[in-house]
C-alpha cells in the first residue's frame, strides 16, 4: 500500500510544480510587446511571395525611417517591398533604393545556369535548403554577383569557381561572406 500512496504524493508535487511554472511563465507569454523594428522589417521582406534566390534585399533602420537597398529581378518586387515596410507600425518614411535587374532572356539563361552550377554541386547544395537560400545570384547584363553567407572560405571559393564556369558570363563578383 505504501507504493501507491507515495506515487500519488509525487504526482501531486509534480502537478503543483508544473502549474507553478505555468503561472510564472504566463505574464511573459501574455506580454504582446511588439518586436523590434529591425526584426519586423526583416520578417516582412523575407515573407514576400516572389522573393527568390535571384533577388537580394537589404535594409537599414534609422529612427522611424527605413532605407531599402539591394537588387531584384522583377520590377513589382521593388514596390512590394516598399509597400509591406510602409505598413509596419512605427515606420514613418521609406527610402527605396532597390535596383531592378534588366529583364532579358540572356540574363535569365545565365541565372538558371548559375543556379545549377552552384547549387547542383555536391558541396554547395546545402545552401539551397530551406526557404531562404544563403547564396544569392544576381545577374545584370551578363555580369554575375554572388552575395550571402557561407560556412567557410573554401565554400566561397568553390561557389566563385563554379559561377565563373558558366558559359556566356562576362564577369563574376564574389561578395559572399564567411560566417563565424
Amino acid at each position: 500500500m505504501e507504493g501507491p500512496k507515495k506515487m500519488k504524493k509525487i504526482m501531486r508535487k509534480l502537478a503543483l510544480a508544473v502549474l507553478t511554472l505555468g503561472l510564472a511563465a504566463a505574464p511573459a507569454l501574455a506580454n504582446n510587446a511588439p518586436r523590434p523594428l529591425n526584426d519586423q522589417v526583416r520578417h516582412e521582406l523575407l515573407m514576400l511571395p516572389y522573393y527568390t534566390v535571384f533577388d537580394n534585399l537589404s535594409y537599414r533602420v534609422d529612427g522611424n525611417t527605413v532605407y531599402l537597398s539591394g537588387s531584384v529581378r522583377q520590377p513589382f518586387l521593388r514596390s512590394d517591398a516598399e509597400n509591406v515596410v510602409k505598413r509596419i507600425q512605427g515606420v514613418d518614411h521609406v527610402v527605396n533604393n532597390i535596383e531592378v535587374q534588366p529583364v532579358s532572356r540572356f540574363d535569365n539563361r545565365i541565372r538558371f545556369a548559375e543556379y545549377r552550377a552552384i547549387y547542383g554541386f555536391g558541396g554547395l547544395y546545402r545552401y539551397a535548403l530551406g526557404t531562404n537560400p544563403s547564396i544569392r545570384i544576381l545577374v545584370n547584363n551578363g555580369h554575375v554577383r554572388l552575395v550571402g553567407v557561407v560556412d567557410s572560405q573554401s565554400d566561397k571559393n568553390i561557389a566563385g569557381i563554379r559561377a565563373n564556369g558558366v558559359p556566356g558570363v562576362f564577369s563574376v563578383q564574389n561578395d559572399l561572406r564567411v560566417g563565424g
